[in-house]
């Protein structure tokens, strides 16, 4: 049975990942091309950023809270909510809670906003990850029936490598990505990333992905 192998200067290692466990779809598109590596991610997204994510909601929603509390807490204590409409004072109960009905809406989006992001943040982290393959051209992902190919020279080169014995985090950084807004206002450029968790033989990925990124750096330095 045909085993995947990968190559860099100096030795030849085996990744040991078999043919029939690569899907066929991707198996597909390398078909007579070489490669330099064939991994496998264990988590679709950092931990950090889905970590975040579930923070900012649990902030997000004990906000809203407060305007729930603070609004509809008299109602069950059986006493009337007194608000202004247009500048006009009204008073509502459980007995007219039409006057609720747009209020109620109201906070109903900024709660609803909140448990979205929350089960967001919830997915992010238990997502599996999925295949990643380097060619001599490009980066393929392969990911429950996606495929995303990124040619080499779409990375910037810089690379932030996390490793426990030989396997570990690789996340490779793309040159484009968006313009956010910081403190103050001011605006800073976040590229966008590719990320791969729990590989094994990290060291010789990270390797190869840096000789490739560099082989076709569309901006090469000049020695002087």
């Amino acid at each position: 049975m045909p085993l995947f192998w990968f190559y860099n200067r100096n030795q030849i290692n085996l990744s040991y990942m078999r043919s029939n466990t690569i899907p066929a779809q991707l198996r597909t598109l390398i078909d007579g091309e070489e490669t330099d590596f064939i991994a496998k991610s264990k988590r679709n997204h950092p931990r950090k950023q889905a970590w975040s994510t579930i923070g900012f909601s649990i902030f997000w929603n004990a906000f809203v809270s407060i305007f729930i509390v603070a609004f509809f807490g008299p109602l069950f204590t059986g006493k009337d909510v007194n608000f202004s409409v247009n500048g006009k004072p009204t008073t509502a109960n459980l007995e007219n809670w039409e006057e609720l009905f747009f209020p109620g809406i109201f906070i109903g989006v900024f709660l609803l906003v909140g448990i979205t992001v929350f089960i967001w943040g919830i997915l992010q982290l238990i997502q599996k990850g999925g295949y990643f393959v380097g060619t001599p051209t490009r980066l393929i992902k392969y990911r429950k029936g996606k495929l995303t190919i990124k040619d080499w020279e779409q990375f910037s080169g810089n690379i932030t490598l996390k490793t426990r014995g030989d396997s570990g985090n690789l996340e490779l950084e793309l040159r484009t990505g968006k313009m956010r807004k910081k403190n103050k206002g001011a605006r800073k450029f976040e590229p966008d990333t590719i990320y791969m968790s729990g590989i094994r033989n990290v060291f010789d990925i990270e390797k190869k992905c840096r000789i490739r990124i560099k082989e076709h750096d569309p901006n090469p330095k000049i020695a002087t």
